[in-house]
């Protein structure tokens, strides 16, 4: 059935003729569909921010294309994008260098359907909106912006938005606490992989994280600390296989249960016991 979300979604959350509910979306929805589907087996998916760490070991050239994939691919709107790019103190500066470098080189905005074009428009004008909020608010409280910044009309439409990097990114700054959706680096500098650790755990999402470094014990250590729920060494955050298991940590705003191959269907399939007597 298709319909507007406030009154199909609404009903077949609640209706008593549904015993499971899937949901994609916001938080502040999925939050909605959860009250509605009280009593029913629940899988929602509601987003994350993505966080990227670049140690002080990592393969540069391929943490700057691992952070390409994942800010920009469906121009940053995907709920595995990365949001939070902490990179450590002693390659901060050659990191930024090669990023904005190779956002000129590889990501040329313009019409979906020519194939010059690897990043198109946003999706609504809310989106687009708070994309631009996001990056002006941040350069005010002191961050700079370093490319892009800005929207992109001249492309034939409000929703473009140019391919942006913004350093200096801080705690307190929206970019950083809350998902932005639009094709934006916000790069924030750590003294170590611990403050990485800290940094995405005080974060209300818990969906995806990902590290570059060259040491493998060093990211097994990263993944198996760190609280979300998929982990990617080296490479980006948008890197997912669709049969395996993906969601949310426990207690985040990112969501309950997995999808995934066979996973969707264990969280939705109900168990049943059956007891026998044999007598003697």
């Amino acid at each position: 059935m298709t319909g507007r979300g406030p009154v199909v979604g609404d009903e077949l959350a609640g209706h008593a003729g549904v015993a499971a509910v899937g949901f994609i979306g916001s938080i502040a929805t999925g939050h909605r569909v959860a009250a509605r589907a009280a009593g029913k087996d629940v899988l929602l998916e509601m987003g994350g921010n993505g966080p990227l760490v670049v140690c002080d070991d990592a393969d540069l050239d391929a943490a700057v294309q691992g952070t390409i994939e994942a800010c920009f691919l469906n121009a940053g709107q995907s709920c595995t994008a990365g949001e939070r790019i902490l990179v450590q103190r002693d390659v901060h500066d050659e990191f930024v260098a090669k990023m904005i470098a190779a956002v000129a080189d590889q990501v040329r905005l313009g019409d979906p359907f020519d194939p010059d074009t690897t990043m198109g428009p946003l999706n609504n004008a809310g989106v687009a909106d708070k994309t631009e909020r996001h990056v002006e608010e941040a350069a005010a409280q002191g961050a700079s912006v370093v490319a892009g910044g800005k929207r992109a009309p001249r492309h034939g439409s409000d929703l473009f938005f140019e391919p942006t990097v913004v350093d200096g990114v801080t705690e307190e700054m929206q970019i950083a606490r809350e998902e932005t959706f639009g094709p934006v680096v916000p790069i924030t500098t750590i003294g170590s992989e611990q403050d990485a650790i800290e940094i995405v755990d005080q974060s209300p999402y818990g969906l995806m994280s990902a590290i570059f470094t060259r040491d493998l014990a060093r990211g097994l250590r990263f993944a198996e600390r760190v609280r979300t729920g998929s982990v990617n060494i080296n490479d980006g955050t948008n890197y997912w296989e669709s049969h395996l298991p993906f969601g949310g940590r426990a207690g985040s705003a990112s969501g309950v249960g997995r999808v995934g191959g066979r996973f969707s269907i264990d969280r939705l399939t109900e168990l049943k016991t059956i007891v026998v007597s044999l007598g003697e």
